[in-house]
């Protein structure tokens, strides 16, 4: 496993983390519960140190599954979360104020089985909050020993600077991949700052895999098409065409094309960390084995150049 220094937290993260959203069980495909805690468990004894979930992955249901899979490892990872995202009749609220901030960290804590998290996302910017109230929050769970670090996820540069001035931002957690490059400006400017990123939808919903060769039918309502648009045309077309590359790419190294995206992320020098979601054991030896070899430059710059010219996302 390759580590990188998060330099305002001042810790060594895993390049590769453990991504939750699927294992909650939240319209992505079908889960299994004792996979998933496996899966876990054999992505820490292969050197990852960092798992990701969220109050909102299945109304607490991914953040129960990652409690039990961490017993007994709790020491070997930095845990992260979130707040401010409630699930509702409606689908999602957004709530970061004082009162549900304090009342969602218990819960989370109660969930995980532990006494503290290291990392502490603002799930989505709330409109209705001022910051300063939400940034009151944090710092005083901070004080108190019950978050180590504070992150904001899916926040533009300046709502970032006005939270900075009620607190330290420590962590950043935008979208980030090989077909979704929108929020690289977004990252290359939080390194400068000493804000380090956290990507998620780092395999685009599974379409980075190499696996969706036609178009699937997802269930009405699934993530994979509601959330994100990689299965959509054109767009889908496109990757396709990508894909042909990163199959040379990939054969040339005797490698899964998965492997290919996540060297391809995690080796720009902008990206902490690449979250990515895992439901076996056997999943999780094939994508932590990703990190036994690495893309050279000029693969990585045929592949650069490749994404120019698609124009995917």
């Amino acid at each position: 496993m390759r580590y990188k220094h998060f330099k305002s937290a001042g810790v060594d993260v895993s390049e590769l983390a453990v991504g939750t959203w699927a294992i909650g069980g939240d319209n992505y495909g079908p889960v299994d519960r004792e996979a998933s805690i496996q899966a876990i468990r054999a992505m820490v004894n292969c050197g990852v140190n960092l798992v990701d979930t969220a109050p909102c992955y299945g109304n607490g249901y991914s953040e129960k599954v990652v409690g039990e899979a961490l017993q007994g490892l709790r020491d070997k990872v930095l845990l992260s979360t979130k707040c401010g995202l409630i699930t509702s009749a409606a689908g999602y609220d957004r709530d970061s104020s004082f009162k549900n901030i304090i009342r969602e960290v218990e819960s989370s804590l109660y969930n995980l089985k532990t006494d503290h998290i290291d990392f502490y996302f603002i799930h989505w910017p709330d409109t209705h909050t001022p910051f300063a109230e939400t940034m009151a929050a944090l710092e005083l769970l901070r004080g108190q020993g019950k978050i180590r670090f504070v992150g904001v996820s899916n926040f533009s540069v300046e709502q970032i600077e006005e939270c900075r001035r009620y607190g330290r931002i420590d962590v950043q957690q935008p979208p980030f991949s090989m077909v979704d490059q929108t929020y690289a400006q977004l990252m290359k400017w939080g390194a400068a700052e000493g804000i380090d990123a956290m990507t998620y939808g780092s395999m685009g919903a599974g379409v980075l895999s190499g696996k969706f060769r036609t178009q699937p039918d997802f269930p009405a309502g699934d993530t994979r098409l509601t959330f994100y648009d990689y299965f959509r045309e054109p767009k889908f077309s496109k990757i396709q065409e990508f894909l042909k590359v990163m199959d040379q790419v990939a054969e040339a190294h005797g490698r899964p094309v998965s492997q290919v995206a996540m060297n391809w992320s995690t080796q720009k020098s902008f990206v902490g960390t690449a979250l990515v979601g895992v439901r076996s054991e056997a999943h999780a030896y094939e994508n932590c084995a990703a990190f036994d070899w690495s893309l050279t430059e000029s693969e990585m710059s045929l592949l650069d150049r490749e994404l120019d010219r698609l124009q995917i996302g």
